[in-house]
């Protein structure tokens, strides 16, 4: 057994390896275990940047081939399906090593390997016996499967097959339409293939804002997407000319079949903890598999657990802010993460955006609030950049005026929420953003007008 870390990480996702390089900024002894033979987990691998890769990538085709006409631009369009793959890989490759250099560059050991917990203060590593003072449980999640549908990664995809596929189908059926699901269904569509959604909800991205839901359904239907609300899979069949998909009304009855070559199953994602050893602790877990924490701490001492195997939104950034606060605790400082500051982003086009509370849970809570709004066909650079569908949507204590919340739909609210997200973290007022001096022009200046309209002033509408 080697000499006793101060902490060792099981899994090197956003969770974990950002755990290990505050860890090693704050001068601990670390090592982060990973077992699928490069860094980043998921997110980085096969998840949230080699989808963003293609979600960009298709957009350039897909603006170049539609949209350059409208701007005076001529241009003849074609896919080229395998470079625009490898530009995706060179992309997810160069990341995974700079993880690798910044542990280096940190003082954390990077141990390849399955992590399995023997007790309290040891890990085992494929035979070999860590010690160590803390054990971080970071090890994500994996795909969510449907009974009697039959993931090969070929015809029958899950999120990481649908990021390999070698060529644009004809007709791809989308099983849910979550985050997950719009966003690589966008990227096929966007390449030729017709897209089918089927959700077992009456609408799509469940929990989401419902104004939101409404007007990015009505744009992905212009789009050409296809919906099939309130429906479920029960079944899906190989045939020799492609996919049989077999579904009924959610609440029973109406069966439905339609015909697919590639059937791409997102249905969420549940905790990866099976096999990590932590019946070998008592480590308490809920019926799904999900480790119960109380600010990160299991119920053993000295075993913490962040990311998508604990409770919340499986988000690659609500992990590192909680790897990044477990590091800092066990260093003996202040770690902190404030949950009603977290953003969430949906990389379809346009974009779709929020932080904090939406109209649905403060009615439901009981909560008096006021709210503003401000469409992108009234902002001046939405409107010459042909950008002008979607809104901008703040949600403020009726009393206070502290801002609860905001809702956005629009081209790069992914990144305008950015501002919401800190004037909450301040608990700033909706007249703190209005009374702020945006560039004009600039796409943020929505973000103001709607900060406006909470007390009804807004000028630009």
């Amino acid at each position: 057994m080697t000499e006793t870390y101060d902490l060792l990480i099981i899994g090197g996702g956003p969770g974990g390896y950002n755990c290990a390089i505050r860890a090693g900024q704050l001068g601990l002894k670390v090592g982060c275990i990973e077992n699928r033979g490069t860094l980043g987990g998921t997110c980085l691998n096969v998840g949230c940047i080699p989808s963003k890769a293609l979600l960009h990538a298709t957009e350039l085709y897909e603006a170049a081939e539609k949209d350059f006409a409208g701007f005076g631009i001529k241009a003849t369009v074609e896919l080229d399906l395998q470079t625009m793959m490898k530009s995706k890989e060179k992309t997810v490759d160069g990341l995974t090593q700079g993880i690798e250099f910044l542990f280096k560059k940190n003082n954390v050991d990077y141990i390849k390997g399955f992590g399995k917990i023997v007790d309290a203060k040891t890990v085992d590593v494929d035979g070999k016996a860590y010690a160590t003072k803390n054990i971080v449980i970071a090890s994500g999640s994996e795909v969510a499967t449907l009974p009697g549908v039959d993931i090969d990664e070929k015809q029958i995809v899950s999120s990481t097959g649908a990021l390999e596929l070698s060529e644009v189908p004809g007709k791809m059926l989308v099983v849910g339409a979550g985050v997950i699901g719009l966003e690589l269904g966008s990227v096929w569509r966007r390449l030729g293939a017709e897209v089918t959604f089927v959700e077992y909800m009456d609408h799509i991205m469940p929990g989401m804002d419902a104004e939101v839901q409404k007007q990015s359904t009505r744009i992905f239907k212009k789009q050409k997407m296809k919906f099939e609300l309130g429906r479920k899979v029960t079944g899906v069949t190989k045939e020799k000319s492609g996919l049989k998909v077999e579904t009924e009304a959610a609440a029973g009855g109406k069966p439905k079949s339609f015909d697919a070559d590639v059937v791409l199953v997102c249905i969420g994602r549940r905790p990866f903890t099976d096999g990590l050893g932590l019946e070998n602790v008592s480590v308490v877990t809920d019926k799904r598999g999900f480790i119960e924490t109380d600010h990160f701490k299991t119920n053993v001492a000295g075993i913490w657990a962040v990311g998508d195997c604990t409770h919340g939104p499986m988000l690659a950034h609500k992990a590192e802010d909680e790897g990044t606060a477990v590091a800092e605790l066990i260093a003996g400082k202040a770690g902190h993460v404030n949950y009603d500051a977290i953003p969430g982003v949906v990389y379809t086009y346009p974009e779709i955006a929020s932080v904090g509370k939406t109209e649905e849970e403060l009615k439901k809570e009981g909560r008096a609030y006021k709210s503003g709004k401000f469409p992108f066909m009234a902002n001046s650079r939405a409107r010459a950049n042909h950008e002008t569908d979607g809104f901008v949507k703040i949600l403020a204590d009726a009393t206070t005026d502290e801002i609860l919340g905001a809702h956005m739909i629009g081209v790069g609210v992914g990144d305008l929420i950015a501002e919401v997200v800190l004037a909450i973290e301040f608990k700033a007022a909706s007249e703190d953003i209005a009374r702020t001096c945006h560039a004009h022009p600039t796409v943020s200046e929505a973000v103001r007008q709607a900060a406006m309209d909470v007390e009804k002033w807004a000028m630009q509408m």
